[in-house]
């Protein structure tokens, strides 16, 4: 089989279905699942040359990662179309949902979405669905970018890092809420009130009260509930879990509220960072190895409900090396491709199954951004998106290996387990062992104006 191809179907031993990992058959037909057969049955409509038997690797959906930076237009030399969905295909992720920043120009009005559709076009490896977002201002272009597609917008309570895409007061917020009652589109919030002004080399908590939390109590009081039957509220890259008792009290409250983490709060520690590694900085910090076992426990309890990469590259300048400088350093980490070992390897210690697996990384995340009817599951009526990988495979991450434009990164020389082989997206191959197709297929995901380009 080569990469590119269209098949019509998919055997192996393992597939992860809802209920049960067990061998079956993943019968496709037009980029859709049409049947799943296990217990011995087979099709015998299926021609011979377009079945793909990948014997004993694990089959599951393909990893919709909901909070990727892309950059592009304005910042391609950071990150790119082309780059960034090349490295998800290799990774595994066969849809990512692209942030409104640290593109020029954002994501804020209908014009700019328009411009960065145009740009996308053509370039993806993967399929793509795009946040809006929300700053000061900009309520009245809320439900024009809707009906273009978003599934929802992204907010920030302090500086973004980039000034194209600036942070909303509690007035601000009350107006695009106001005007998003009835959508059913979500809001999402980057929740610190101002940076957290640390020491390097170990750039982490150091106060018993975190501003992470702190900003999620006020989100709580004087948004989230008073607002909370008209608006689904999404607190993105968690990174303290000192706040988890404050997204509990919300949720007892009514709140329909949700929660993400990213690979590095779950993968990376304080105490490990060493002198002027500012390739490890990123906004929310990294916290200490105690806050990490408890964010993995809030994860087990279903207190929080997915997990991303945040993937937010920059050009290696930008990280300050040569300085050491975690105060002036791009706050980001590049991740992309490694999401599922990254999840995997850490989680495979702690009892988490292929079905979590699923659930944090697939499911939940595809429900998020509203495309639960297409992506996020194996099941009949959806699109084949599969990865095929090996959780039992070690490799290491070398730079040779990465795909992501600008390959500086806290994870090279790690060892993982769980190597992607193969990632189908729609029925086609779009990554085979090291391959790409010449030219990309990906789709635009147009969530609420119920359509592709």
């Amino acid at each position: 089989m080569e990469v590119g191809s269209e098949l019509t179907m998919v055997r192996s031993k393992r597939v992860v279905l809802n209920s049960r990992t067990c061998p079956a058959d993943i019968v496709i037909k037009g980029g859709k699942i049409v049947e799943i057969l296990t217990d011995g049955r087979t099709s015998a409509q299926t021609p011979r040359e377009k079945i793909l038997d990948v014997g004993d690797l694990v089959v599951m959906a393909g990893i919709v990662d909901s909070h990727v930076h892309v950059n592009e237009p304005g910042r391609t030399d950071w990150e790119g179309y082309w780059t960034a969905t090349k490295s998800a295909a290799a990774g595994g992720i066969t849809t990512i949902v692209d942030m409104p920043l640290n593109s020029i120009p954002p994501t804020t009005t209908l014009e700019n979405f328009q411009m960065k559709l145009q740009m996308a076009r053509g370039q993806c490896f993967v399929d793509t669905a795009f946040w809006g977002g929300v700053i000061p201002g900009n309520q009245s272009a809320l439900l024009p970018m809707i009906k273009a597609g978003v599934p929802g917008f992204k907010c920030f309570l302090i500086h973004s890092g980039v000034d194209e895409f600036p942070h909303v007061a509690e007035v601000d917020l009350e107006a695009a809420m106001a005007e998003l009652q009835g959508t059913g589109c979500v809001l999402l919030f980057h929740a610190e009130k101002e940076l957290e002004r640390v020491n390097p080399p170990i750039h982490s908590e150091g106060k018993n009260k975190t501003l992470e939390e702190s900003s999620l109590g006020t989100l709580r009081d004087g948004l989230v509930l008073p607002f909370h039957c008209v608006i689904h509220c999404h607190i993105v890259h968690l990174s303290s879990a000192e706040a988890v008792p404050i997204i509990q009290e919300a949720r007892k409250a009514g709140a329909p509220l949700t929660v993400e983490t990213t690979h590095h709060y779950l993968s990376l520690a304080a105490e490990e960072i060493p002198t002027g590694a500012t390739h490890y900085k990123c906004c929310p910090p990294i916290r200490g190895r105690c806050n990490q076992e408890k964010l993995w426990s809030a994860l087990k309890a279903g207190i929080i409900d997915m997990v991303v990469s945040d993937h937010s590259p920059c050009t290696a300048d930008l990280k300050r090396l040569e300085t050491g400088d975690f105060m002036t350093a791009w706050g980001g980490i590049s991740s992309l491709q490694f999401g599922l070992p990254l999840f995997w390897t850490a989680a495979r210690q702690r009892g988490f199954t292929l079905h979590d697996t699923v659930n944090l990384m697939c499911k939940n995340t595809a429900k998020l951004c509203g495309i639960e009817d297409r992506k996020g599951s194996l099941a009949p009526g959806k699109d084949a998106d599969l990865v095929v990988w090996n959780p039992d495979k070690e490799f290491e991450v070398k730079e040779s290996i990465i795909y992501h434009k600008n390959k500086l990164t806290p994870y090279l020389g790690r060892r993982l387990y769980g190597e992607v082989f193969i990632t189908i997206v729609r029925g086609n191959i779009v990554y085979l062992q090291g391959q790409f197709p010449t030219l990309p297929s990906g789709e635009h995901i147009l969530v609420n104006a119920n359509s592709a380009t």
